[in-house]
């Protein structure tokens, strides 16, 4: 029996660069998270009897939301639903199987790398045909019918098991219990040469991976222990929490210090990994040096051939404006495109289904390939494992040989969190109207060579997307980029990424706040930071 629902629309339901995220607080409003989904099912392009993936990183409200939203897609005339066992599935690993089973979309319950709980954030995405993140076309779509929305629809019918695999009939609708790793570890032993690492793990290779008690941990004990060999232990906080443990599930230097400290250390493993809540970003760390995740991109397409999903060479390379240059160098160098775009994983997905990219990645710990339509943390790891064993050689010297042939871009980001939202955007709106001004202006030893507010039109199906950030550009190849981070859920969060290029031949070994310092102090000239917010220093540095 389908139940109408009226409905009145709430203020604020305007999805971001990865989808709804709000405190817990506000989807539990009643109504509120309905209004949201039912606006996805009206506005969603699918086929008659279509199938929906469910999942999510397993935060608190998680399988609430997932089986209120079994009811109305049985209600909306869904044919089947997929949903992760334990109401779990990584963000990648959704859309691995949107692609694979055929999926008309998906729905991913995530706030990415926000913390969870009770008084925490949630978040809700909606992931299309191709396994990627909806487009801003579709995403409009959504918000305009969350603006006039005025019933939503459900069948009255208990809860379902979400922990035991099989079938489960919801009204009309099939429901699917999967196994949330097997389809995932299926597919990195078709990409990656797990035999080669197996017999370097014999041979003494050594790991540390944290999965920060966030969506990975299952993916990563059963690739990484079970089907590669590692030691038990190896993945450390495996156990998905919907807190996560009450810490902070960002693989950044500050929230895995306890990962950097090991990796620092006289008897660190060979390679260090952490990843995110909903398993689509990644830190790499190598005994004693830590890569920062543009140097990562441009390592991994410069040596993804050693493994045999790469093999036959690659297509092309994309990044986010934000993301240092560095990929572009190994792109020139290959002769193959290399692609800038705004900051978000949907705009790889038009390259990616055109065949001109093969590798993408932002400087925001996301790097992935044309094996999914979401950036991948555990594909990462095995990438540079892969590297790893196939080349015999170690973090420091595939990083020392890398800049040795391209140079290296030191780079840097800095946050300031929870800034007051007036103050942030007219920070950047007087920013914008200065543009014009700075051409030829001194800050130090560094002066502006040219300067814009980030543009992009879509080389596939001319889409245009505006103000995406505004690029300070010196002589050199150095550069500054001013952005608002569309992520949080309190306040704003001022971005300021930091990118020194230093040529072959040049410094390349030194630590990179000594060779960003001139830029810092560049930075806060040029758009008065501490004046403006208060902020004497950043919340966060990557």
């Amino acid at each position: 029996m389908i139940t109408v629902h009226a409905a009145i629309p709430f203020v604020g339901q305007k999805p971001g660069t990865s989808g709804l995220r709000k405190k817990v607080k506000v989807f539990q409003q009643p109504n509120f998270t309905e209004n949201f989904i039912q606006s996805v099912f009206d506005v969603a392009e699918r086929p008659d009897q279509a199938s929906l993936v469910i999942g999510g990183d397993g935060r608190f409200h998680n399988r609430t939301v997932i089986q209120q939203a079994i009811r109305m897609a049985a209600a909306n005339g869904y044919g089947t639903v997929l949903v992760g066992q334990g109401g779990i599935l990584s963000t990648p690993a959704a859309s691995h199987v949107i692609r694979k089973y055929g999926g008309s979309g998906g729905l991913i319950l995530s706030a990415s790398h926000n913390p969870g709980g009770p008084e925490e954030d949630f978040g809700i995405k909606y992931n299309i045909a191709n396994g990627g993140p909806a487009p801003e076309a579709v995403t409009e779509a959504i918000y305009q019918r969350t603006t006039a929305i005025d019933r939503w629809l459900a069948v009255d019918t208990p809860d379902i098991d979400l922990d035991r695999l099989g079938q489960t009939q919801v009204g009309d609708m099939t429901v699917r219990v999967i196994d949330s790793v097997a389809d995932y570890a299926e597919l990195m032993e078709s990409l990656f040469d797990f035999a080669a690492i197996r017999t370097a793990v014999k041979g003494g290779l050594r790991l540390a991976v944290d999965s920060m008690h966030a969506v990975t941990g299952p993916y990563a004990v059963d690739i990484f222990e079970r089907r590669l060999g590692f030691a038990a232990g190896t993945v450390r906080n495996a156990v998905p929490l919907e807190d996560f443990g009450g810490h902070h599930p960002d693989p950044n230097l500050v929230h895995a210090r306890a990962l950097y400290d090991t990796m620092m250390g006289d008897d660190a493993p060979d390679l260090g990994a952490a990843s995110d809540g909903d398993g689509d970003r990644n830190l790499i760390i190598g005994k004693g040096i830590f890569i920062t995740p543009s140097d990562s991109l441009a390592m991994l397409a410069a040596n993804a051939h050693l493994a045999p999903g790469y093999a036959g060479g690659l297509k092309g390379i994309a990044r986010s404006m934000p993301t240092s240059a560095a990929a572009d160098r190994v792109a020139a160098a290959m002769g193959i495109p290399a692609f800038e775009t705004p900051t978000g994983w949907k705009f790889f997905g038009t390259l990616l289904d055109a065949g001109k990219a093969t590798i993408c990645g932002e400087e925001s710990a996301g790097t992935g390939s044309d094996h999914v339509r979401e950036k991948d943390g555990l594909w990462a790891v095995l990438l540079w494992l892969n590297i790893i064993a196939a080349s015999g050689k170690s973090v420091q010297q595939i990083a020392s040989e890398h800049w040795a042939q391209f140079g290296r871009n030191y780079y840097a980001r800095h946050d300031y969190e929870a800034v007051e939202t007036k103050c942030a955007v007219a920070l950047m709106q007087d920013l914008a109207a200065a543009l014009a001004q700075l051409p030829g202006t001194a800050f130090g030893g560094l002066v502006v060579r040219a300067c814009d507010s980030f543009g992009y039109t879509d080389p596939v199906d001319g889409s245009v997307s505006s103000n995406q950030g505004i690029r300070i550009l010196f002589d050199g190849g150095s550069r500054i980029v001013f952005r608002l981070s569309g992520t949080g859920t309190q306040g704003a969060t001022l971005r300021v990424y930091l990118e020194r290029y230093e040529p072959v031949g040049g410094i390349l070994d030194a630590a990179s706040p000594d060779m960003l310092e001139e830029l810092v102090c560049a930075a806060d000239a040029i758009a008065a930071i501490t004046r403006r917010t208060g902020r004497t220093a950043p919340d966060v540095v990557t």
